[in-house]
C-alpha cells in the first residue's frame, strides 16, 4: 500500500522543523539543570540515600553554591575525588555523612579534578557499552517475532507482582513489557531508592526495580526462545536520571518526548528541553529506542482536528532527536487510533494517518497506541474496536503496538483481559500480515485525500510555529489545545545558565561518540 505524497511539502516541513528547533538548541547549549547534574553524578557511581532518606545525588547538588552549580556538579565532585582518593560511591556516602563538604576542595586545580574523573567516566561508558552489546547478542540468539511488536503494560504498584504479571504476559505473546510509573512520579524532583511495593496506578521507576524486571524478562526470554523487551518512562523532573538507570540496567525502550512533560504534566518547558537533550544523547549511546508521546494530543483534543499537530510534533521530535545523535532506527515516533468510531469512514482516516507517518518516517520504529478516548463499557464492542486498530497497525507496517484492553482505563487489567487482547492482536497480525503489500490506494480517493489534508495542515501549523518560536507557540496553545508559559510550570527553579568554564565530562564524551544526525 502506497500513498502518493507531496514530497516537496515533506521537505519543507523538515526545514521548518530545523528552524523551529535551532533557537531552542541554542538555549540548551547555554543551560543545564539540577537533574542533568544529578545524572552525571549517578553515572559516576553515586547512589543511595542519606539518613533522612534524601537521595545522595540530590543532597550533593543541593549543597553546591550557585557559582559551583553553574560550573557543573561533576567538576566540584572531581576535585573532592582528587583530594580524598576515594571512589565515587564512597565519596558520595562520605559527603552524605558530612565527613566532607565539596566547598572544602574549591581550591583544587581543575586539571586535577578532570584527571580524577576520567577513569570513572570511562568505566561508566564501558558499562553502558557492555549492556548494549549484551542486548545485541541476546537479540541475535533469541530473535523477536516480526513487528508490529506486541506491547503491554503492567502496573500494580508492587514490583514483585509486576514481575509475575510481566512473565505471564510474555508467555501469552507479549514482546514488549512496559512498567507504568506510579501516578505523580514525573512530578517528583528525586528518584526513589530501592525496590518498591507501594504505588498508585503504577510502580515507581527505581534502578532496583529496573534490575528486578530485567532479570525476570531475561529468564523468560530464555524459556520462550525470543527476547522480551523492557520499557519505562524517561520523562518528568528526573528524565536524565531515569535515562541513566535505564542505560545501566539494559532497558530497551524509554518513553521520551521533547514536549510531553510540558503539555501534559505542566513541567517547565526550559527544564524539559534541556533535560531531553542530555537524555537522548545517553539513549543514543546506549542503543535505547525512544517512544514519543503524540498519542496524548488525541486524548485531550479532537483526533481529526489535531492530526496536523501530531505530524508536526513528529517532525519536531525527529529534529530534536537527530540533534542529540539518535539515528532514525531509535526514534519511535508516536500516534494513536483515537478518531471517534461513530464517524463515518473513521477507519479510512485512521489508515491515512498511519500510512502517512509510515512513509514520511520509513526507518523509524513507529509506536501505535490503542483506542482509549472513545472506548465503551461494552467490552464486546471495545474488543472489536481494538481489532480495527490491530488491522490498521499491521496494514500500515507499524513497529511497536500497544495492545488495547477490553477493560480500558483499568489501571491493572485482569490477566485474562491481557491474554484476550494479545490473542486478538496475534490473530489479526497473523491473518493479515501481508495485507498492506497486496492492496493499492485509490488515486485521489478518501485515504489519499485525508493524508494530503493532514500534511498541508501540518505545513501551515509549522510555518506559524517557526514564525513565533516554539516556546511562544506552546504558550499560545498551538499543540493539543494546551497553553504553557516559558517561565511557568514545575521545575523552572532547577534551570540555570552555565558558566563559561562549565564542565560535564559525560556530555563531552557523548557528544564525540554520538554526532548529530543530518535530517
Amino acid at each position: 500500500m502506497e500513498l502518493r505524497i507531496d514530497w516537496t511539502r515533506v521537505e519543507r516541513c523538515r526545514k521548518l522543523a530545523s528552524a523551529i528547533v535551532e533557537p531552542v538548541e541554542e538555549f540548551i547549549g547555554a543551560h543545564s539543570t539540577v537533574s542533568v547534574e544529578r545524572a552525571a553524578l549517578r553515572l559516576l557511581g553515586v547512589d543511595g540515600v542519606t539518613a533522612d532518606e534524601v537521595p545522595i545525588p540530590n543532597a550533593i547538588v543541593d549543597s553546591l553554591s550557585e557559582t559551583g552549580l553553574q560550573r557543573g556538579a561533576a567538576l566540584a565532585f572531581g576535585k573532592a575525588l582528587a583530594e580524598t582518593g576515594l571512589d565515587p560511591a564512597a565519596l558520595g556516602e562520605a559527603l552524605a555523612l558530612r565527613r566532607y563538604a565539596l566547598e572544602d576542595f574549591s581550591q583544587t586545580p581543575e586539571q586535577a579534578a578532570r584527571g580524577a574523573l576520567r577513569p570513572h567516566v570511562e568505566a561508566a561508558l564501558a558499562r553502558i557499552r557492555a549492556q548494549r552489546e549484551e542486548r545485541a547478542a541476546r537479540m541475535a540468539r533469541l530473535p523477536q517475532l516480526p513487528p508490529p511488536l506486541l506491547y503491554v503494560i503492567v502496573a500494580s504498584g508492587n514490583i514483585y507482582e509486576d514481575r509475575t504479571a510481566a512473565v505471564a504476559s510474555a508467555e501469552a505473546g507479549a514482546q514488549v513489557i512496559a512498567v507504568i510509573r506510579s501516578t505523580g512520579q514525573s512530578l517528583l524532583d528525586f528518584v526513589p531508592f530501592g525496590p518498591t511495593t507501594e504505588g498508585f496506578g503504577g510502580t515507581y521507576a527505581t534502578q532496583a526495580n529496573f534490575r528486578i524486571m530485567r532479570g525476570a524478562l531475561d529468564e523468560v526470554s530464555e524459556k520462550l526462545g525470543r527476547y522480551v523487551m523492557l520499557t519505562n518512562y524517561a520523562s518528568g523532573l528526573c528524565m536524565p536520571e531515569i535515562a541513566v538507570m535505564a542505560a545501566l540496567e539494559r532497558l530497551d525502550m524509554l518513553l521520551n518526548d521533547s514536549m510531553y512533560g510540558i503539555l501534559f504534566r505542566d513541567i517547565n518547558m526550559k527544564r524539559t528541553f534541556v533535560d531531553q537533550h542530555f537524555s537522548r544523547m545517553l539513549n543514543a549511546y546506549s542503543g535505547i529506542i525512544i517512544n514519543t508521546g503524540e498519542d496524548n494530543y488525541l486524548t485531550t483534543a479532537d483526533a481529526v482536528e489535531q492530526a496536523p499537530a501530531v505530524l508536526a510534533s513528529q517532525f519536531i521530535n525527529e529534529e530534536f532527536a537527530h540533534r542529540a545523535g539518535l539515528p532514525d532506527t531509535q526514534i519511535g515516533l508516536g500516534d494513536a487510533y483515537e478518531i471517534n468510531p461513530d464517524l463515518e469512514d473513521s477507519f479510512l482516516n485512521q489508515v491515512a494517518q498511519a500510512q502517512l507517518a509510515r512513509q514520511i518516517f520509513p526507518d523509524a520504529p513507529l509506536k501505535y497506541m490503542p483506542p482509549t478516548k472513545h472506548m465503551t463499557g461494552d467490552i464486546f464492542k471495545g474488543h472489536l474496536i481494538d481489532a480495527m486498530f490491530n488491522l490498521t497497525s499491521v496494514m500500515t507496517g507499524q513497529n511497536i503496538h500497544l495492545c488495547g484492553m477490553l477493560t480500558e482505563a483499568t489501571h491493572t487489567p485482569f490477566l485474562g483481559d491481557r491474554a484476550l487482547s494479545l490473542e486478538n492482536a496475534r490473530y489479526i497480525m497473523n491473518t493479515a500480515r501481508h495485507l498492506g503489500e497486496e492492496i493499492t490506494v485509490k488515486p485521489g480517493g478518501a485515504i489519499e485525500g485525508r493524508a494530503a489534508q493532514v500534511l498541508e495542515g501540518c505545513e501551515q501549523l509549522m510555518e506559524r510555529v517557526a514564525a513565533m518560536g516554539l516556546m511562544n507557540a506552546v504558550d499560545a496553545a498551538l499543540f493539543a489545545d494546551v497553553s504553557r508559559a516559558p517561565e511557568g510550570g514545575r521545575g523552572y527553579e532547577g534551570v540555570f545558565a552555565r558558566a563559561a568554564d562549565y564542565f560535564n565530562p559525560f556530555e563531552d564524551s557523548l557528544r564525540s561518540a554520538v554526532a548529530p544526525v543530518a535530517s
